[in-house]
């Protein structure tokens, strides 16, 4: 692993991914400048030390909700997931890239036109009504959690906090008081309940504040005095905020949440409407388990146009977690698990598949191909637990790397251990490069 100075990996080639100097450090995962080395496509790639993982209670959780609400959320405004990629001690969050930086660093040069604030605001409100209609309460909207792409289209970005309605109580509300106190709603600051929906307006309304005036309407150095205007919603505005601006902030941080102004009402005042076209979000992905999903972005099959049929191919970071008998990324999302074991080879792809079949054949198993490079081995007698069915996949690493994962379709547990730990290995033995469990990982293979 190529390291500079204080350990940072640089320039360090992971998969297809070629990841570059590091663009911002949170207090659990670094994000880097990353390039897709198939068609030079810039991303940014979160990553994550899996020791904080383990070792921080929720962790697992949050970055598992994460993801989930990343994927559910997929809209013009709102920055995109591409991928979840592992190695033995880390956790690879592949994400679209925003070129344009944080919206903060405009702020920080100085406060907005009227016509440029109300533009990044229209697509603020519109990535969070897609948020809630998803049933998503971002809960951290501040300026530097909103990021511009190079043609300047705003996209909300880090949901580590963000609040799902599994998470709500028997009241029907939130209870866990985060964010950034400065854009915290008071409801949240009073440890009493609230409306997830109804705080991010609030938070809404403190960043247009910000973008039209340049500064906080709520800052005091002391937290408390800066809580007591919060709670009582007590800011002063400047004089060049044009009367509809200052009508809607005032709508906005209204301290009753029942009375704020909801995002319905916000795109039928005039200062909002104004040049005002409404993004076309990208089909929705409705939750489910990670793996239907995990399969078509981790995992790429193909079939070409001559009608021959490619072995999948595996990723690297894929392939080093499975070979590890440490923390295995597919825990985090997958809700059940088949048995399989795996094995890797330096034999071409097609060579192995062939392998496979002799193999099964020699053990007067029933083998069968299946759609793509699998191929299915059933027994011919019943066992303990009925019939054993094994279907074994070839994945094609690379040009000189190739991987076959045996997973258990039926019959007796133990059948099947026995028969991936004894009874296809002697046939196999010319092939096989590692099996599972044998080696930790691949050799020279990144941690």
């Amino acid at each position: 692993m190529a390291r500079g100075r204080e350990g940072e990996v640089r320039n360090l080639v992971l998969g297809k991914y070629e990841l570059g100097r590091m663009l911002g450090q949170g207090s659990f995962a670094k994000v880097y400048y990353g390039r897709d080395l198939r068609d030079g496509q810039s991303v940014a790639i979160k990553v994550i030390d899996k020791a904080h993982l383990r070792q921080t209670d929720g962790m697992v959780e949050q970055l598992r909700r994460e993801i989930s609400i990343m994927r559910m959320v997929r809209h013009p405004n709102v920055v995109g997931i591409r991928e979840v990629l592992a190695s033995r001690q880390r956790v690879f969050v592949v994400m679209e890239y925003a070129r344009g930086g944080e919206l903060f660093a405009k702020v920080a040069r100085g406060r907005l036109t009227e016509d440029a604030a109300r533009k990044y605001f229209q697509q603020l409100v519109a990535a969070v009504a897609f948020c809630h209609s998803r049933g998503v309460a971002h809960r951290d909207l501040k300026p530097e959690n909103l990021l511009l792409d190079e043609e300047g289209r705003l996209k909300v970005t880090d949901f580590g906090l963000a609040a799902l309605p599994e998470q709500l109580r028997h009241d029907g509300l939130l209870h866990t008081q985060c964010g950034t106190p400065a854009y915290v709603a008071p409801e949240v600051l009073r440890k009493r309940g609230y409306d997830g929906a109804r705080a991010d307006m609030w938070s809404c309304g403190v960043v247009l504040y910000v973008l039209l005036c340049g500064f906080l309407p709520f800052q005091h150095d002391n937290y408390v005095k800066m809580y007591q205007k919060i709670f009582k919603g007590e800011y002063q505005m400047p004089p060049w905020v044009s009367g509809e601006a200052r009508r809607l902030i005032g709508r906005l941080l209204a301290v009753d949440p029942a009375k704020r102004i909801s995002i319905p009402e916000i795109m039928l005042t005039p200062w909002f409407k104004r040049g005002f076209v409404p993004p076309v979000p990208s089909s929705p992905v409705t939750p489910r388990k990670w793996d239907d999903d995990n399969a078509a972005a981790l995992i790429d099959g193909s079939e070409d146009s001559s009608g021959n049929i490619s072995p999948r191919t595996c990723n690297a970071f894929q392939l080093i977690s499975s070979m590890s008998s440490g923390f295995d990324l597919s825990g985090l999302f997958e809700s059940e698990q088949k048995a399989a074991t795996v094995f890797t080879s330096r034999a071409p792809a097609a060579t192995v598949f062939h392998k496979l079949e002799s193999a099964g054949k020699a053990l007067r198993y029933n083998t069968t191909r299946g759609k793509g490079w699998r191929i299915r081995m059933e027994a011919k007698a019943d066992g303990a637990n009925g019939r054993l069915a094994v279907t074994a996949e070839v994945f094609e690493v690379a040009a000189d790397v190739t991987v076959v994962e045996f997973a258990h379709d039926g019959g007796d547990a133990l059948d099947f251990n026995k028969f991936c730990a004894e009874d296809v290995r002697p046939g196999l033995a010319d092939i096989v490069w590692a099996w599972q469990g044998d080696v930790p990982g691949l050799p020279g293979a990144v941690a």
